[in-house]
């Protein structure tokens, strides 16, 4: 059935560089028919995270002069194709979309085919793009395997889920054909006949094991490919989507998608081929891969990478998910970690990848926290500026406007988590200023289309960074950006920046986070020092007009250091020094006045100092709160209307004394009365990745960290920070203080022996967030604060660590009088369920408002 003339469903392909994409989750994000929530089959339940909530596409077309408002160019919705309802528990619905039951129909919680239509010609009218999520590794949970299991006898082990609405079995052909008992199914080999995925380090689990029990369709049949390239080639054709995003694409081969894309099938071609004949000559395709590099790494980027370009060269997806970019945006803007760290992730972006332009950037989705559970809304504004200022094609997932903290929290007022109200304020700050990024973006060609160099980045602390952007690679000049951030809560100056421009180049002011910055004169040496406020966020763009450069009326120089060690053994490159302790610096100025010395750019804590009369200074720098002795840190001399000092680099090692050893019983982790269960689900079982053995407690004056001994350390589901199944809640009560929280937020319980904490730290296998106590109640977790905790896991040893810096606990000169409290359970954008019985996913023998601890160290006081 062709579409109705009226419709304007095709139309040319956009430039994907300069798009920006509004991502929504449609059960969640406006009902506009009821009359499609309830289906009948007990998988609709307002207020239920787990239930479907009444999202819909006619609810999509209502509020798209509201979404359009935010200077997105395209709208990428969830999978809208029919679902499995509910899975085999009876608990938790197919309400995202990824359970698919039948390719090429809408599921009817959504509304119909002409629904879909009217929407995407009211997005093209708007001059707007749609983006449709698609799934090509599985459809739903409708069988599973037990212990029996072999490969050889795909029939052995095998337990159908025959009771799952609306069907028991996937409702298209050939998908339908799942049974290997039935020798026409064995025959025809649709599925892979798996098990659950177990470890998803072996390449041959990752692409045919089942992922979390959805049953893992065989990419590598060419009857499979045929349906599935018919199937998503109907959407091109009968609705008119523009693009396609590729759901779990690390779970299938990546020459797949070769002939996904290029099929030469006259029954059902590739989807490019789908596309160029409906006038799309750049339909875009990006996978999701979740693969998150440490810092200095890039092997997940590779393997990301792999899936656009063949081992030849040769094209596969045009574009990924940007992930890495996504974990060291939220390192540097949320967690508090060095910026530097941020930039080295730029410089690795632009060296991996062939086309990082088309690759899809993010600061959170609906698979992650959101930015806002850990971060502030301050560090929010820095990561969406970043994103709207480097390659790639940013993603605003909804809700991110409206200041959300829940993962899939709905937008009207009926829907789970909106607080009893609709939630589409175009008045609300973060709407506003999203709008004031995209149409910056839009607005400077150069910060979609250009090539970022990284100038400068703190090694140390939160603090300056900077990169420019570039027309073509490494050619600054006239039209050139200049993007700055300052990345800590407190002022930091950005020292001695070699913009590589001409020195006396006037730099325009297009856009700050506080209000429009003043222009700037590039200095001498093409250089440029300039306080940064506290969490700005700057953009400049370089002019042809000159002017007299600064610094030209003074000096200073910073010309040496006592006690010290140049780099030898154990430094970590020419010209960096090694320090025991304390250390005092001298150096000349010219000029007059005062100066200020400057220790890894921390204007706050900088000295200040007068030179005597022949113009000589010197001053002690304070190490008493650098405990980690491969950071580079650095110090600078620096006065009003003078340059820099040239930056000295050192490093500091302080040893570590361990004030705590404390044994926890083993075998515990069962609740605070010796009830509580782990989900039935086989990735804990026998594991009991909860249960802590022992804490290690050390200290380096206002330092802490923090070593806790595991049962178990598992990785199942290749979490980026080295554990899962298990979330750590750790409660800091600080000496010397009498405020504080007895609430454990979103624990529901109260600390014992009347501790009072005043920070908190929550970390799973993909969340690291810090608190503080200012705000905190049962639902909500305190106020994020930075620098976070640094993690470190020792498989082999069953440790997790934590270090916290001094300047994340106040500075104090000594933690003794100190209490902490750590507790275990899991979490998964939130707290695992309790129930009076376990699921595949929640834990058994509580209540549902009961407390989520299974472990926990009691209350240890620092001696």
């Amino acid at each position: 059935m062709s579409a109705a003339p009226y419709l304007q469903l095709h139309r040319p392909s956009p430039d994907w560089r300069d798009q920006v994409l509004y991502f929504v989750m449609t059960d969640r994000f406006a009902d506009g028919d009821p009359r499609n929530n309830d289906q009948g089959a007990g998988e609709y339940r307002p207020g239920d995270n787990g239930r479907y909530q009444g999202g819909d596409l006619a609810g999509l077309v209502q509020r798209l002069d509201y979404i359009r408002g935010l200077g997105v160019t395209g709208l990428w919705i969830t999978p809208p194709v029919a679902n499995q309802w509910l899975d085999r528990s009876g608990v938790t619905a197919g309400y995202h979309g990824y359970w698919a039951s039948h390719f090429m129909q809408v599921d009817p919680h959504l509304g119909s085919l002409d629904d879909y239509r009217r929407l995407s010609d009211a997005l093209h009218r708007r001059g707007m793009t749609l983006v449709q999520d698609i799934v090509v590794n599985h459809t739903g949970n409708y069988f599973g395997y037990g212990p029996d299991w072999t490969a050889a006898d795909p029939a052995s082990g095998y337990q159908p889920y025959t009771s799952t609405p609306p069907g028991a079995r996937p409702a298209q052909p050939p998908f339908d054909l799942n049974d290997p008992r039935d020798p026409a199914a064995r025959q025809a080999s649709v599925y892979h006949w798996t098990p659950d995925v177990r470890d998803y380090n072996d390449p041959l689990q990752e692409e045919r094991f089942q992922m979390s029990g959805l049953d893992d369709l065989n990419t590598e049949n060419p009857a499979v490919r045929r349906a599935l390239r018919h199937s998503y080639g109907h959407w091109i054709r009968e609705v008119g989507v523009d693009a396609f995003r590729v759901d779990t694409a690390f779970y299938v081969a990546p020459g797949y998608f070769d002939d996904f894309l290029r099929a030469k099938d006259r029954q059902a071609p590739g989807v490019l081929e789908v596309a160029r004949r409906t006038g799309r000559q750049r339909f875009h395709v990006f996978g999701e891969g979740f693969g998150i590099d440490r810092p200095g790494e890039d092997t997940q980027a590779r393997k990301i990478e792999s899936y656009m370009r063949g081992p030849r060269g040769e094209p596969l997806l045009p574009g990924m998910l940007n992930f890495p970019l996504y974990g060291a945006l939220g390192d540097a803007f949320a967690r508090g970690r060095p910026p530097a760290e941020l930039g080295d992730r730029i410089t690795r972006m632009m060296r991996v990848h062939r086309n990082p332009h088309l690759m899809p950037s993010f600061v959170d989705n609906h698979d992650v926290d959101r930015f806002l559970a850990g971060g502030s809304a301050a560090g929010l504004r820095q990561a969406l500026l970043a994103l709207m200022t480097l390659p790639g094609i940013p993603v605003i997932y909804y809700g991110t406007e409206q200041g959300f903290t829940v993962q899939r929290a709905a937008m009207f007022a009926a829907g789970v988590g909106s607080g009893g109200r609709d939630r589409y304020d175009t008045q609300a700050p973060m709407y506003r200023a999203i709008a004031e990024l995209t149409a910056l973006r839009g607005a400077h060609r150069v910060l979609s289309r250009g090539i970022p160099t990284v100038l400068q980045g703190n090694a140390a602390r939160p603090g300056a960074l900077g990169w420019r952007m570039d027309r073509r690679a490494g050619r600054a000049g006239v039209g050139s950006a200049l993007v700055v951030f300052n990345t800590a809560d407190g002022d930091s100056l950005l020292p001695g920046l070699d913009t590589g421009l001409a020195p006396g180049t006037v730099l325009r002011g297009v856009y700050g986070l506080h209000g429009l910055p003043s222009d700037q004169v590039v200095g001498a040496g093409g250089r440029l020092t300039m306080p940064l406020r506290a969490r700005s966020g700057q953009v400049w763009v370089a002019t042809s007009r000159r002017a007299m450069p600064e610094g030209a009326f003074g000096r200073v120089t910073l010309d040496g250091t006592t006690p010290a060690r140049v780099a030898g053994q154990g430094a970590s490159g020419p010209g960096v020094e090694r320090h025991q302790g304390d250390f005092t610096i001298a150096g000349t100025a010219t000029g007059g006045g005062t100066l200020q010395v400057v220790v890894d750019g921390d204007l706050a804590q900088a000295l200040t100092v007068t030179p005597d009369a022949d113009g000589r200074w010197q001053a002690r720098v304070d190490t008493s709160g650098m405990v980690d002795p491969e950071t580079r840190h650095t110090v600078v001399a620096w006065g009003q209307g003078r340059a820099a000092s040239a930056v000295r680099r050192f490093q500091v090692v302080r040893p570590w004394s361990t004030v705590v050893e404390r044994p926890d019983p083993v075998g515990d982790d069962t609740g605070r009365d010796g009830r509580i269960t782990y989900p039935t689900d086989p990735g804990w079982g026998a594991s009991r990745q909860m249960d802590l053995h022992h804490v290690r407690v050390d200290t380096a004056g206002g330092a802490l960290r923090l070593v806790l001994t595991m049962n178990q350390i598992s990785t199942t589901w290749n979490p980026p920070n080295g554990f899962d199944h298990v979330a750590f809640t750790v409660y800091i009560e600080l000496p010397g203080r009498d405020d504080g929280a007895t609430v454990m937020p979103l624990q529901y319980g109260t600390l014992p022996e009347g501790m009072r904490w005043h920070l908190r730290l929550r970390a799973g296998g993909w969340s690291n967030a810090l608190h503080t106590h200012v705000g905190a109640s049962n639902e909500v977790e305190g106020t994020p604060v930075t620098p976070g905790a640094t993690l470190a896991v020792d498989r082999s040893a069953r440790t997790v660590g934590f270090t916290l810096p001094a300047a994340a606990l106040g500075r104090l000169p000594s933690l003794r009088g100190a209490r902490l409290f750590v507790t275990t359970w899991d979490y998964d954008g939130g707290y695992r369920a309790l129930g009076s019985v376990a699921g595949p996913h929640s834990m058994g023998g509580g209540a549902t408002d009961g407390l989520r601890v299974m472990d926990h160290s009691g209350v240890i006081t620092l001696p």
